[in-house]
């Protein structure tokens, strides 16, 4: 195994250790020498890798984002940049801005070949020249109001242009091929409901938080989502 490729593979090895692993656990899985080992664990702490330990107790992986330059093969820069690469070219603003920070940063960081690779990928997403409908209320009302759990109450037009007033937890953003839709909990049909955010008129925060966790709420909503097909806001 080539050494970039064995680096890889012990940072991978690590992240999937809660407990302090010995040097010679390690190096078995490798199938390398403790030396070996050794040398390997010292070139990834200098280059970033928040890696506890010493010889004889075992190593562990701290919590912590780090990208050091041996961290992306040349396959995962490209996954990583047609990603970031979509979502500039069909997220809205905030995103696309996010997203081309997000590609410079990772720039920042890799060894000269893979930046190659980030600047010039083999794969592009295709040309997007889609206009999406104009939102009534800025997407970063409902942004905040899902990262705050608040309940909003706003005014839908459906399918039919029939005009009703909601109450609903908003737990994620979805953005569509031609529309971006907010998924949320709606009180008056007590169910899981999608809205289209150019059919929101209105939307503002009624003070209060809804119940449970967010994380709690988008799992039951996947869950039911795989059952049946998310219904619009009727």
């Amino acid at each position: 195994m080539a050494r970039t490729s064995r680096l890889l593979t012990l940072l991978q090895l690590l992240r999937g250790k809660r407990l302090p692993v010995t040097a010679a656990a390690l190096a078995g899985e490798l199938e390398v020498s403790e030396r070996t080992l050794y040398r390997d664990i010292a070139e990834l702490v200098a280059q970033g890798a928040p890696i506890q330990g010493e010889a004889g107790l075992g190593y562990v992986l701290r919590p912590g984002l780090f990208l050091p330059p041996l961290m992306l093969s040349a396959d995962e820069t490209e996954a990583i940049v047609l990603g970031l690469r979509y979502v500039d070219q069909r997220g809205d603003p905030v995103l696309s801005e996010a997203a081309k920070e997000a590609l410079a940063k990772i720039e920042a960081v890799l060894p000269p070949a893979l930046r190659e690779t980030a600047q010039n990928p083999v794969a592009m997403p295709g040309p997007s020249k889609q206009r999406f409908p104009d939102n009534p209320v800025d997407l970063k009302v409902y942004r905040a109001a899902i990262r705050a759990q608040a309940k909003l109450k706003i005014t839908y037009s459906d399918v039919e242009g029939k005009t009703s007033a909601r109450v609903i937890w908003p737990i994620a953003l979805g953005f569509m091929e031609e529309v971006r839709v907010l998924a949320a909990w709606c009180e008056l049909r007590q169910d899981f409901r999608h809205f289209r955010t150019d059919r929101i008129a209105t939307a503002r925060e009624t003070g209060e938080r809804y119940p449970g966790r967010r994380n709690a709420l988008v799992k039951t909503w996947r869950t039911v989502a795989q059952k049946t097909a998310g219904r619009e806001g009727g």
